[in-house]
């Protein structure tokens, strides 16, 4: 069982590149949200990271809003900034059943605890093309 812990900064990565966006289509948190139906307290809060960003397809119209074309490198980045602060993986990794299979190994590194030996001896027979 994992558990989700949220830290919220001044300002999140995820708010930061949000805002920088809107502001470089040339609007006002007020002029963005009256154009899309907004509520601007709540987009003012997810902007300074005292709301978790948005998931699913309110991340896709707030990405079609920002004119952040799906599957672009931007889109890429605003939603594994949405992911990461929301402390959940993305489906389209989660599809893939290869890379879900070594996630184990991802998260053990990133702890900075020791692969096991058989796993390790895997991942380079793997690197070297040696299946």
């Amino acid at each position: 069982m994992s558990i989700k812990v949220k830290v919220r900064l001044r300002m999140s990565k995820f708010g930061e590149f949000f805002k920088s966006t809107r502001i470089s289509l040339g609007y006002t948190l007020r002029e963005f949200c009256l154009k899309y139906g907004l509520d601007p307290g709540n987009l003012s809060k997810i902007e300074r990271g005292h709301l978790p960003p948005p998931q699913h397809d309110k991340l896709v119209e707030y990405a079609k809003y920002l004119k952040i074309k799906k599957g672009s490198d931007e889109w890429y980045e605003f939603s594994d900034l949405a992911h990461s602060e929301s402390g959940t993986i993305p489906n389209d990794i989660l599809s893939d059943k290869e890379v879900v299979d070594k996630l184990p190994v991802l998260f053990r590194t990133l702890r900075g605890e020791k692969i096991p030996n058989k796993k390790l001896d895997k991942l380079v027979r793997k690197l070297k093309g040696h299946n």
